[in-house]
């Protein structure tokens, strides 16, 4: 082809002064019948008179000189003596100028070759004048107004492994593909952290001592890197000779690969679940959703932030994750800290992930994108998240891409379910919340980790002890955890324990202490540990009871029903353990094992109640929906199981709540 550009006018008038002139006027040109300068008309000062013909890049005439284009790939291997060449301007000194010819081949125009002063960023073509032993190119810039272009591909071979197999390619040129994961600036080359389905590699690109190379690269940015692989502090780091940014279909082909890896990567083992539940069997096919969402952050290095609620069986489910995560993040990172970056386990007092929570996960997520580039969470909940109270949460996770995974037994709100990639609920496949959130999770650990299944095999009977499970799979995880050395007495003195130490950790995860109670890593002061913790929780709940049963008021309904009410505010100490729910139900329990019958006990405070029934069929959830409708201005709202939950309304119509929610438990049939 024929190109003309704007270094010169149709005249062969240059832009500035250069020492060779290729088809430009001179004393020796001569005009054609156009008027166009012929390209035989040369500078007759000149050694430009170049045979271009057998040249390694091709044949040209010389009526129609050739201007190269050095691709990004060639090196200077790729350079030929003589031959004209397309560059830029990248820096000047005062014995002359840079300029490259591709990402990765550079040379010198000598000062005593430039008449007109060469500006950075400027297009220029220059003849390869001397190519050195050591590989320095020598440059002289030309002039060519009419010229071919043809453009030079790489004559050295190159290999394309994926990062794990670099090994096999050292000493060797390569070209690899990868994200760039992290950029870093030394004194000498920066170094650029690739990654791909396989592995990390450095790529060391130099420009300048300190001087950032390849600027136009940024964190995240699919590129192509080649280069010779060659070791470096004990690893293996490719000297990058070129670096480009892929885009459109080859950045498009690159992520579908990747995706492709990490899914067959993240895929979760075939396994049963480890006790006979139809309930458990119905849930597995969307617990292995959520196992294979876990896999994949780990896989993609991408942090999880645990939210559970802050009792024996949402500590339980959330330290089950734990273990499997941290394990399965050693195994496949090798910086031994990474665990304590890439996972977070945290409690939430409420029974529902509230603004405050979700405001600490968040504001310390984006500090640490900020700071260290870390991709946004993903965020699991466990014993909370199926209610309505969790959807303002979930709409301000919602405008950051965070992904929510749920996991929870509280009779589930329909309105949660375009908020979330993913709903494990018994509810929603025909159970109850007798299959505990702990239950649940232990099952999902063995789906990310089944190495794990050791360490948390007693884990379910704990916490279905904590939430007073009744469910057909109570008896066979109870089982289990008597293989494993677990009395019924230690089952619960474990959950005693951990809702005695969740109450003072407050929202601390008390990672180490919590896997010392469960007993899910080797330690010695487990038995003692237990013991000491159960005891100083039975004594607490003795003292809330001997305050507060004095002052229940009891209250024979229609039905049949023992309706217990009392203060939970003025007859219980403050600030201690148990709190009001718990006493509630300390209450509560000590009055069903008098009367042997049904019974209803409500602990109340100044703008809320805790309910706890027994041997009547109610539904609180569905009794705060009708509440709502009923007593206007209350404000009334809450959740929890079917019959053990929290209403909370405003302070100054307390007693026209508690007269309706009287009724309802009224209304309500016994169990048969």
């Amino acid at each position: 082809m024929t190109d003309s550009d704007d270094e010169g006018s149709s005249t062969g008038e240059p832009d500035y002064h250069l020492t060779e002139d290729f088809g430009s006027t001179g004393e020796a040109g001569e005009e054609d019948d156009s008027g166009t300068r012929s390209a035989s008309a040369r500078t007759a000062s000149t050694d430009a008179e170049i045979d271009r013909e057998g040249g390694e890049h091709g044949e040209s005439t010389e009526s129609t000189p050739v201007l190269y284009e050095l691709q990004d790939g060639c090196t200077v291997d790729d350079v030929e003596e003589g031959e004209v060449y397309r560059g830029t301007v990248n820096a000047t000194v005062e014995y002359g100028a840079f300029v490259s010819l591709n990402s990765s081949v550079s040379g010198l125009v000598h000062e005593s070759s430039i008449t007109e002063p060469m500006e950075v960023g400027e297009d220029v073509k220059v003849r390869v004048s001397d190519v050195k032993a050591d590989g320095d190119v020598e440059l002289v810039p030309v002039y060519m107004h009419d010229y071919d272009v043809e453009t030079v591909e790489s004559t050295v071979e190159v290999a394309s492994p994926e990062i794990e197999d670099l090994g096999e390619h050292e000493g060797s040129r390569v070209a690899v593909e990868g994200r760039v994961k992290k950029i870093r600036q030394t004194s000498g080359p920066t170094l650029f952290t690739l990654e791909d389905t396989t592995g990390t590699v450095e790529a060391a690109a130099f420009e300048a001592a300190g001087v950032r190379a390849y600027p136009e690269v940024t964190e995240g940015d699919v590129v192509e890197v080649t280069g010779e692989v060659e070791p470096h502090d004990g690893d293996l780091q490719i000297e990058a000779r070129s670096l480009v940014v892929l885009e459109g279909d080859d950045a498009a082909a690159f992520e579908e690969r990747v995706d492709e890896a990490l899914l067959e990567r993240a895929e979760p083992p075939e396994l049963q679940p480890l006790v006979d539940s139809t309930v458990l069997q119905e849930l597995y096919p969307e617990l292995r959703e959520v196992a294979q969402a876990i896999r994949r952050a780990v896989h993609e290095e991408r942090p999880i932030v645990v939210r559970h609620h802050a009792d024996a069986d949402g500590i339980g489910g959330g330290v089950a994750v734990e273990r499997a995560v941290l394990e399965l993040v050693d195994d496949v990172n090798d910086d031994p800290d990474a665990g304590y970056h890439l996972f977070n386990r945290m409690p939430s007092k409420a029974p529902f992930y509230e603004m405050e929570d979700l405001t600490r996960d968040l504001t310390g997520a984006l500090r640490d994108h900020e700071r260290h580039g870390h991709p946004l969470p993903l965020l699991l909940l466990i014993d909370n998240g199926s209610t309505e109270e969790d959807i303002p949460a979930y709409e301000i996770a919602d405008a950051y891409d965070i992904p929510v995974y749920v996991v929870d037994h509280h009779s589930p709100d329909e309105a949660v379910e375009e908020h979330v990639e993913a709903h494990v609920n018994p509810y929603r496949v025909g159970g109850d919340y007798a299959v505990t959130s702990g239950m649940i999770c232990t099952e999902l650990a063995r789906l990310v980790n089944p190495d794990v299944e050791d360490e948390i095999r007693h884990v379910p009977a704990v916490c279905g002890n904590a939430d007073r499970s009744e469910a057909d799979a109570m008896e066979d995880y109870l089982e289990l955890a008597l293989r494993e050395g677990y009395s019924s007495d230690d089952v619960e003195a474990i959950s005693k324990a951990l809702d005695y130490e969740s109450f003072h950790l407050k929202y601390n995860d008390g990672r180490h202490l919590v896997d010392h109670i469960l007993d899910v890593v080797d330690n010695t002061a487990h038995v003692d540990l237990v013991d000491r913790l159960s005891t100083q929780a039975d004594e607490a709940f003795e003292r809330q009871k001997s305050a507060a049963v004095p002052a229940v008021e009891r209250k024979e309904l229609d039905n049949g029903v023992l309706f217990c009410r009392f203060d939970v505010e003025n007859h219980t100490q403050k600030f201690t353990f148990p709190g009001p729910g718990k006493t509630t139900g300390a209450v509560h329990d000590e009055i069903v094992e008098e009367q042997d019958r049904a019974v209803v006990t409500v602990g109340y405070g100044p703008d809320f109640c805790v309910v706890r029934g027994h041997g009547v069929e109610i539904d609180i959830p569905e009794i705060i929906s009708e509440l709502q409708v009923e007593v206007k201005g209350a404000a009334v709202d809450g959740g929890g199981h079917l019959v053990v939950g929290t209403v909370k309304f405003v302070q100054g119509l307390r007693e026209r709540v508690l007269e309706a929610f009287e009724s309802k438990v009224e209304e309500a049939p016994l169990k048969k």
